[in-house]
Parts: C-alpha cells; structure tokens; sequence
C-alpha cells in the first residue's frame, strides 16, 4: 500500500457551509475501515472546530490554526508548535477595534484589516507572517503553516509525507499539498490550488473528497501514476538525450556487473537521488563498503552482528535512513539473518508505508540461489527493492522473478542480460551495433519488454567519501598483503595510501612478485572496487616488468585518482 493517510482541509474541502453531510462521515468511516489513518488540517480554532463537527474524533490527529496546534481526539492530548502573540501586540489590534480571534497560538482576523495587522507587526518588532485564507488573515510564529503541522503530526504516526495524500481548496493549503506524495483539489479550489494538484476531483467540497476516497480504496490512486512523474528517480540519460528515470513506487530493480564495474558508483549516485527527495533506505551492506555514507546511520560493524530491533526502531522514524553491516555473521548465516531482517522490515511497511527502498547490495548473500524458496517471507506484493549482484544466476531464480527493471554494466552487460533472459524465462529482443563505453549501461524495462543503453547518473558527495574510504580510511579484511615469493612478510596495506607508503619500501623481487601475479590489478577491482585504476594497472602490469617504473607508474594512477579528490 502506497498511501496510509489522508489529510484534509476543512471548510470548502471537506465540509461545505461549516458542515459535514452524513454519507461523507460514511466515506471516511469506510477509508479508516482500509486501515489508513485520517488526519484534518484546518485554519480553525481547535473549540470552534469541535463546536461545527461533532464528528472530529474520527480523525486520528486535527492539526488545528493553521498548523500551530496538533491535538490526538483518543487522547484530548494538545501539543503547540509555536507560542502566542504576547500581550502588547494583541492589546494593539484591540485598540483598533478590529475584529479578532485568538486561539493558543494564531491570532485571526478579517480582510481588510491586513494592513493593521501588518502594522501592528512592525510596530511590536515581532517577526511573525500573516496568512490568507479566503479573505480570513491569520497570525503565525515563523515557520509555521499547514505543511509545518502535517509533518509533525505524520512524526508521532511514524509515517511519511511519501505515504500521505492531501486534499484541499484554499492558499492556505498550498504549503500541505506541496509537501504531500498525492495533491488533490476539490473540484470548488482556487485556481491557483488546482494549477498545482495532482488531480482535481469532479465532485465539489466533501463529495470531492469522498470521490477522493473511493479512488484511494479502489486502486490506492494507482490511475494517478503518471500524474506524479516529478516524484521519479533520475538513473541516468537515455541515448537520446532525454532523462531515464523510475516511478519511486511499484519498481524492483536488479543491478549485475563483475567486480569493479561500477556497481557502487551507480548505487552512490542513486542513494543520492533517494535522500535528496527523502524517501527512507535500508541497505543491507555484506561488505562494509558503505559505513560512512553521510546523513545515514549504521548498525553493526565488523565485530559487532547488527540487532533487528535497533534496526527498525531507527527505521520507524520515517526521516532516518539505516546502512545494516553484516560482516560479522558468518557467510552461511547470513540468508537467515537477513529473512528475520525482512520480516521485520515488511512488517514496518505494512503498518507505515516506509522503508521506501530496500536495497540488497551482494545480494547473492542474502538469497543465494541454493536456498529453498519457502525459506523466505516474501509476500506477493513485495516491491521497492534493488538487488546488486556479480551474475544474476548467483541469487534465487525464484526471486529474479520479481525484477521489473535489469540493469546490466561493466564489460559483458550482452552476457549479463542474456544470462538473466534465461533465469526468468522470458525472450528479450537484444539490441544490435551497441558499443557501451564506461559509465553506461544496458536496461531492460519489463512493462515494455525492451532493451536499451543510458549513459548512468553519477554521484557527487557520496562517491567522496567512499573514495576516501580507500584512501585514507581502514579497509579492515580487505587490505593489501606484501608477502613476496615465499612468503617472508606479511606487510598489511589497509588503504591506498598505506599501499603507496610500504610499495615504495619493499624490496624488488617483492614488488616484481606481485607484479607478475597481477596482484595489483586484483586488489583494485575486487577490494578497491575501481573498474578503471584495475585496468589501467593491469595494463602495466603486463607491460612493465621494470620495478621502479612500475612503482612510478602505478603510484601515479593512484594519486592522480584518490589523493587529488580526498
């Protein structure tokens, strides 16, 4: 389910003259009945609203003035996002003998009086905005709108803007329907309310938005897909030109590519995409390769096996996203980690709608293809997930099954695909006289049943600090080992840098050992992860027999790559 709450405007959304008829009350009866939550966002004092609705306390939270005051009906528990006015500037608009209302936070009054009250403001030094609402002027704290109140009281539900819909007709609206997955006006809206809606409802005030129910309950507004292209994911650029992206919802990728490919550049770059328009991860890391990802918490470590519960006590706020580092449970322990994980992180979705994305870096580890399908909690609509692996042919064929979007990179992307072909048992229509270069890809897209190139979105900050990583960081059980011909050292290079320092110092018949083995290279594309310093090396590696120039040659690569950027 993609929308676990509806918010809705009051006066001229939901009800029409102050009031809300009866069949609308039996609309939202049947939304909560769905197991959504209902939450309504009104301009209205919290007293004055349950004067004019009786009904309010079907509604899991009101956010009241405005977004100012979130009060929970089971409870008659308020909560105040902001202080009021003081004195001396409310004793200011009385003096005027202007007509005014004031709640625990707003001060309310009436066009035409917003010159006054506007004067009142400067004259006071205080720093609060004025809001219109159909000729209604109200005064704020900073900060404080509709969409300020939905977000905090999405917080103490533990659900996502992601997973909200939001229904209104009015300017003061309009930061709520900005921030919501779903805008939707009534069909009674101003203008400038339905120019920015996702949808506009035929129906007028609370018909429109019992129209609006009907829709969520009968396809979960499935039919609005296309209507919310700005939500997509950029992976890339089509050989056209034009930008590839993915619907943030419904999608279940798979990315293959040997070692040092490119694998976690692409993911870099898509983790980017995920947290600039704050949709939750969880990515489960087998290798350690994303410990440091800025703005994200980890759990576990190479010594320390991370807990579920933390895992989803952090995931349960819908603004923090979880790296969940397995290093430490053994290789075959890992599948049944991870389907306990899963368990509990379906279980969070179900109930929230988030984690938006999990992402299943090695994906090999977790649902090798020789475990028993049964062994795994996947339930039908399991979706929103990314699967990274060395061959597709690694991980469960069953659960290949699921992907709706391949992505093959590297050197053999044909291979790649046509090794997936096979697994799903599906015929692709390979496109002919494609010559990918570094940095693009092959996609296949299911719903069109079609193959095609993309140069691939690249990352900014996040690849830094993995570049860093390399270079200065400690890259534990993947260091680099001088041991020489017969193995009398045992020289530990936890980082390129470190590599650098003890290559300059050991002696020849150790470097032209390693050389010859292309133990280099090796370390590059399969530790290192770097597809590109890999293959340059591997060049000078068979080239270059000469210690000391290949010394030089090779420590250049290096810095040339990493010391400049870090």
């Amino acid at each position: 389910m993609r929308y676990h709450v509806l918010a809705t405007d009051y006066d001229g959304t939901l009800a029409h003259d102050e009031k809300v008829a009866t069949n609308i009350i039996d609309s939202l009866k049947r939304l909560k009945s769905s197991g959504r939550k209902l939450i309504l966002v009104t301009g209205r004092e919290l007293e004055d609203l349950q004067k004019v609705f009786p009904e309010h306390t079907l509604f899991d939270l009101i956010v009241a003035e405005n977004g100012a005051l979130i009060y929970r009906p089971a409870t008659l528990e308020e909560r105040h996002l902001g202080e009021r006015p003081p004195e001396v500037f409310i004793q200011k608009l009385k003096d005027q003998n202007i007509p005014i209302s004031v709640g625990r936070v707003i001060v309310a009054t009436w066009e035409p009086h917003q010159s006054t009250v506007l004067n009142a403001i400067k004259e006071t030094g205080l720093e609060y905005q004025v809001i219109f609402n159909k000729g209604a002027v109200m005064v704020l704290p900073p900060g404080i709108n509709k969409a300020k109140g939905l977000h905090e009281a999405l917080k103490e539900l533990a659900i996502s803007e992601h997973n909200t819909v939001a229904v209104g007709d009015a300017e003061n609206d309009n930061a709520m329907l900005q921030v919501a997955e779903c805008a939707v006006a009534v069909q009674n809206a101003l203008p400038q309310i339905k120019d920015i809606a996702d949808w506009t409802t035929s129906n007028h005030h609370g018909e429109g938005v019992a129209e609006l129910i009907d829709q969520i309950i009968r396809d979960d507004l499935k039919s609005l897909d296309e209507s919310l292209s700005r939500h997509n994911l950029e992976l890339g650029q089509s050989f056209d030109d034009s930008v590839y992206g993915i619907s943030p919802y419904g999608n279940s990728l798979l990315l293959a590519g040997t070692s040092g490919s490119g694998k976690t550049t692409f993911i870099a770059a898509f983790l980017e995409k995920l947290l600039a328009k704050q949709y939750q991860f969880c990515l489960i890391d087998p290798e350690g390769d994303y410990l440091d990802l800025p703005g994200v918490i980890t759990i576990g470590d190479t010594n320390q096996p991370p807990l579920i519960e933390q895992v989803i006590k952090l995931l349960s706020n819908s603004v923090e996203n979880a790296v969940v580092c397995i290093l430490a449970i053994a290789l075959g322990d890992r599948p049944a980690f991870f389907n306990k994980l899963l368990a509990a992180v379906i279980e969070l979705r179900k109930n929230t709608g988030h984690p938006h994305f999990i992402i299943m870096d090695e994906a090999h580890h977790l649902v090798p293809k020789e475990a028993a399908d049964s062994s795994f909690n996947f339930p039908e609509d399991f979706k929103n997930f990314f699967v990274i692996t060395t061959k597709p042919d690694l991980i469960s064929h069953t659960f290949l099954e699921r992907v709706n979007i391949a992505i093959m990179i590297g050197q053999t992307p044909f291979q790649l695909m046509a090794e997936f072909e096979s697994l799903i048992h599906l015929e692709l229509n390979m496109p002919e006289s494609i010559v990918l270069k570094k940095g693009e890809a092959l996609v296949w897209q299911k719903d069109q049943n079609k193959i095609f190139p993309i140069r691939c979105s690249m990352p900014s900050q996040l690849l830094h600090r993995h570049k860093r990583k390399y270079a200065t960081g400690d890259m534990d059980y993947n260091s680099f080992y001088f041991k020489g011909p017969e193995n009398k050292l045992n020289l530990k290079a936890n980082n390129l840098m470190a590599f650098v320092q003890m290559g300059t110092g050991v002696d020849d018949d150790t470097w032209q050992y390693h050389l010859l083995h292309k133990d280099f290279s090796k370390w590059f594309r399969e530790a290192v992860k770097d597809g590109d310093l890999s293959m340059r090396t591997e060049k000078i590696e068979e080239q270059e027999k000469n210690a000391t120039v290949s010394r030089k040659a090779i420590f250049h690569l290096i810095h040339e790559r990493y010391t400049l950027p870090a």
